[in-house]
């Protein structure tokens, strides 16, 4: 460690490190925006960094987001290849992302459910879409104890579900039109012309190909293609489907803002009582969290932060407050216990209420930098 120089610190400037105090304790972020001479002063007087050359050498640290952001640029070519029906070796790279996703989530799981809120422009949302999927459901299908094969299945399966409709899905996306009953039609088609499409490539797990197939299907037989009832579904599509739903509605379109991540959950909840297996339902939520990962929110005391990570129960996650009572950003980031009455949370805010500005290792350190 190193005292910081004093002519290394502006008024304006953001930090290049993050800085620590003579106890190790964390003092301020990397990133972090210098508002005024006192805070220079304070941070010159008690600051320590770590040294160029330890900083040099740290460089390469394994990060989730630069590992989720390489998985989502692999999908994109390998699932364009598909739908083209001219992919090569399509099994092997796509089970290649699929490790890779879960090494990320076997990394830091937090940082990988901050990914799907907050590192929306990673890619096209198909493809971004199809990895915030599986992330969701390798989480919940571990949590369920399924077996490695059914976990690959489930990674497989939510990678490459939409795959029959890949070519029309940026073009729905962004239209703030009602669907067309052609586009309704695709929407329906999907699962099949995905699972021929993956056929044609070479895929012949069956496992893998019954997710792609079946994951629009619903407990209660209104789902499609088929009206498949309950028993009917197997598990790695129902896991899927749900993973699908939540993360559509938290992910922001050209025509409608994304859901408030605990508002996106409530609906699933509901929609438990009749189209969704209501014990694989509070399997998610547990796993989730009411306030998942990444979630803006303001505490009773009137900070407004991001959740980091769970607490002791689904209600009381850990909070990293970044703005204060009234409305100026902390000087330090202040981790917060839900726990304690006076930081309960209050409200969930969506990104324009909040109007925090952040990146993902200021709150996570290296395993989140870009």
């Amino acid at each position: 460690m190193r005292h910081i120089g004093a002519g290394e610190l502006a008024i304006g400037q953001s930090l290049p490190w993050d800085v620590y105090g003579e106890g190790g304790g964390l003092l301020a972020r990397k990133g972090y925006q210098i508002g005024n001479e006192n805070q220079v002063a304070n941070l010159v007087k008690r600051g320590l960094i770590v040294k160029e050359e330890v900083v040099r050498e740290a460089v390469e640290t394994p990060s989730v987001l630069r590992m989720l952001n390489a998985a989502n640029q692999r999908l994109q070519l390998v699932l364009a290849e598909i739908a083209a029906g001219r992919a090569v070796s399509a099994q092997v790279r796509l089970e290649d992302i699929a490790r890779a996703i879960a090494g990320a989530i076997d990394l830091h799981a937090d940082v990988a459910l901050a990914c799907i809120l907050h590192n929306q422009g990673a890619s096209p949302y198909a493809v971004r879409h199809s990895v915030d999927t599986a992330i969701v459901s390798l989480l919940v299908a571990r949590a369920l104890k399924k077996p490695p094969p059914e976990l690959m299945a489930v990674a497989l399966g939510a990678l490459t579900m939409n795959v029959g409709m890949l070519e029309h899905q940026e073009r729905m996306q962004a239209s703030p039109a009602p669907l067309s009953d052609s586009d309704a039609a695709l929407i329906r088609a999907h699962p099949e012309n995905s699972v021929a499409l993956l056929r044609k490539a070479g895929i012949t797990d069956q496992a893998w190909l019954d997710c792609v197939l079946l994951h629009h299907e619903t407990e209660n037989g209104t789902g499609y293609p088929f009206g498949k009832q309950a028993a009917d579904i197997p598990d790695a599509a129902r896991i899927v489907s749900l993973a699908d739903r939540y993360c559509a509605r938290v992910s922001s379109r050209s025509y409608r803002k994304s859901m408030v991540p605990n508002a996106a959950l409530r609906d699933i909840l509901l929609e438990g009582k009749t189209t969704t297996d209501a014990q694989l339902a509070a399997v998610f939520i547990r796993e989730l969290g009411i306030y998942p990962i990444g979630t803006f929110v303001r505490l009773l005391n009137g900070e407004i932060g991001v959740v980091t990570r769970k607490g002791v129960n689904t209600t009381t996650p850990i909070v990293d407050a970044l703005v204060g009572p009234r409305g100026a950003p902390l000087d330090v980031i202040i981790r917060r216990d839900t726990q304690n009455d006076r930081h309960s949370i209050r409200e969930v805010l969506n990104e324009a209420q909040a109007a925090i500005g952040f990146r993902l290792d200021q709150l996570w350190g290296r395993v989140a930098s870009a």
